[in-house]
């Protein structure tokens, strides 16, 4: 059942169960799926704002080792947890796309029973992984799951389900920070607003992938909203981005050579402006999942300036 309906749907998504998941026990291959462990790229732009944050918390080496561990696994918990959300809202929808019809629930490989376990599951870890925080981190952290329960609900009320996104994907940002310090200042509200403006850019660029069949089913999006302008709302959540991350460096005190690396990721974020393509989906995943060389660049920026 499960290899047959990966087969059918395989032309029509981007689901990649071929390679490690294809030599998995076949029970396990639903929940891997589920979860998109098979396309690492989400969890990476989790954790990036999450790093950025504890970078410019300035903690002692071993400090900052054990926090960058402890949120590279709760990113992987906690995006996974946003997946099995976002595919118990949206399973009917998902039917109706070709690039998601594939998704466990959509095509019925689980019960929406079974992805309640696992996610109870997920949540389970990702807690213990929370308690390991300060209690002002702990709070936030809670906080955080209002919104990775609302925002599959963004795309059926609002054109800027992106922006939603960007608040909820970017909430490492904020969490690192205040694991890291303990602090509620000018730079966390700094690092947080580049987060979620560049999380709008990427995200708006993902959607194109899904514009016409949306368009069809009535779901609401930025590339929908933008179309042929999108390039301009590109450049300007990317400019904003990189003018919100030197003010962050410049609320916690980094050196000079901050701001002239911020020139990488700049320059990377300026080529994905003059490349898109919104006809092209197969361009527009490659130019998503180049973010996170954009996020490791300003990561490799914090740490300079602080040299």
């Amino acid at each position: 059942m499960v290899a047959a309906t990966l087969a059918a749907m395989l032309t029509h998504t981007d689901i990649a169960a071929s390679g490690w998941v294809a030599r998995l026990p076949r029970g396990w291959t639903p929940y891997v799926l589920l979860a998109r462990l098979d396309r690492p790229i989400g969890v990476w732009l989790l954790f990036l704002p999450g790093l950025w944050s504890i970078l410019l918390g300035g903690l002692p080496p071993w400090a900052t080792i054990r926090l960058v561990a402890l949120f590279a696994v709760g990113s992987v918990v906690m995006r996974a947890a946003g997946c099995v959300v976002n595919d118990m809202w949206d399973r009917d929808l998902d039917r109706r796309v070709s690039r998601t019809a594939g998704r466990p629930l959509a095509a019925d490989m689980l019960s929406m029973r079974q992805a309640a376990t696992f996610l109870l599951v997920l949540l389970l870890i990702g807690l213990s992984v929370l308690l390991q925080l300060n209690l002002r981190a702990q709070a936030l952290g809670a906080a955080s799951l209002v919104l990775v329960g609302l925002y599959p609900l963004a795309k059926r009320v609002t054109w800027w389900p992106q922006l939603v996104m960007g608040f909820t994907f970017g909430f490492g940002a904020p969490l690192g920070y205040v694991a890291a310090t303990g602090q509620f200042d000018a730079a966390l509200c700094a690092i947080y607003a580049a987060a979620i403006l560049w999380d709008l850019g990427f995200d708006t660029i993902y959607a194109h992938q899904d514009r016409e069949d949306d368009a069809l089913i009535g779901v609401r999006s930025t590339a929908r909203l933008f179309g042929r302008q999108t390039s301009r709302l590109l450049a300007a959540c990317y400019a904003a981005t990189i003018v919100a991350l030197a003010l962050a460096g410049w609320a916690v005190g980094l050196s000079a050579p901050f701001f002239a690396a911020l020139v990488i990721p700049a320059a990377l974020l300026a080529w994905q402006v003059r490349r898109l393509d919104i006809d092209d989906p197969a361009l527009c995943l490659r130019l998503f999942r180049a973010n996170r060389e954009v996020g490791l660049a300003v990561a490799l920026a914090i740490l300079i300036g602080r040299l």
